[in-house]
């Protein structure tokens, strides 16, 4: 290769490189566009609501509550905030005002089983609070709540010397639809701050509001024989308990009947506040 062509080639390199120098340094930037970081969630606070209109003396439970969000500085001033362990205080607490459905529960608004006066507040005027013990059978499993209803039910056994075997055991309704006012000592379902029975723990006492006629019923009722509960509907009326006829073994097992002398029938008569079996041989 001759110089000169080694010339001229050389020139054309530079041209070259000097026209793309030229060419990088007047063409457009490039924009790289970044999307902006989404913003954070707005702060807000958890406030228990009604879900429905809850009287004044209520003994409240979970599905009482629901839980609405709200910015801290719109959550009204003593409202109670939502969290596992408040909801769980709230079990068997008393309403002490009518909040209607939505309104916002306040702290002022509940009466805690462990204030004082509770009990007082939750019966009735001219009422009784009475406890009986109860076990996992007799007490419904750990499934009964302070609100709900009862009956209260006797089953004895009578001395086999005075009664024939189809009427020696004997069940009859000693209490009719009295209210549930607490379970153990922590009045909330037998849990204490938040769900111990939840958990398995079987309650040992009942306490029933009634009228003072039917707490001496029910205390001589322990004495004679095995108390158990029988929850009655939501929706069930008052009925009255003395005017039900007893039912003898012989009445639930016809078998029992052909063994030994026997009263073949049995008429309850109800003279005033007064009540009594006449048996037919």
């Amino acid at each position: 290769m001759s110089v000169r062509l080694l010339f001229v080639s050389l020139l054309l390199l530079s041209a070259l490189g000097l026209g793309l120098i030229g060419y990088q340094t007047t063409r457009p930037a490039r924009v790289v566009t970044v999307a902006a970081p989404p913003p954070p969630p707005p702060v807000t606070v958890e406030v228990l609501v009604a879900t429905r209109g809850l009287p004044a003396g209520t003994l409240l439970k979970d599905d009482d509550f629901s839980p609405r969000a709200a910015p801290p500085d719109k959550a009204p001033q003593g409202a109670v905030k939502n969290s596992t362990d408040v909801r769980g205080s709230l079990r068997g607490a008393l309403l002490r005002r009518y909040l209607d459905a939505g309104a916002t529960l306040m702290l002022d608004d509940v009466l805690h089983p462990r204030d004082r006066g509770f009990l007082a507040a939750v019966m009735a005027p001219g009422d009784r609070a009475i406890s009986i013990g109860v076990d996992a059978v007799s007490g419904n499993g750990g499934l009964i709540w302070p609100g709900d209803r009862v009956d209260v039910i006797l089953t004895q056994e009578l001395d086999e010397k005075d009664a024939p075997l189809a009427r020696r055991f004997v069940g009859e309704t000693v209490l009719n639809n009295a209210r549930v006012v607490a379970v153990d000592q922590s009045i909330a379902q037998g849990a204490v701050a938040g769900g111990d029975n939840a958990m398995g723990r079987i309650a040992h006492t009942v306490t029933l509001e009634v009228t003072p006629e039917e707490a001496e019923r029910a205390a001589v009722a322990e004495r004679l024989g095995k108390i158990t509960l029988a929850i009655r509907s939501v929706d069930a009326t008052r009925d009255a308990a003395s005017g039900r006829a007893s039912v003898y073994s012989g009445d639930v097992s016809p078998a029992l009947v052909g063994a030994g002398t026997v009263a073949t029938s049995h008429m309850r008569v109800i003279e005033g506040q007064n009540a009594r079996d006449v048996l037919f041989q």
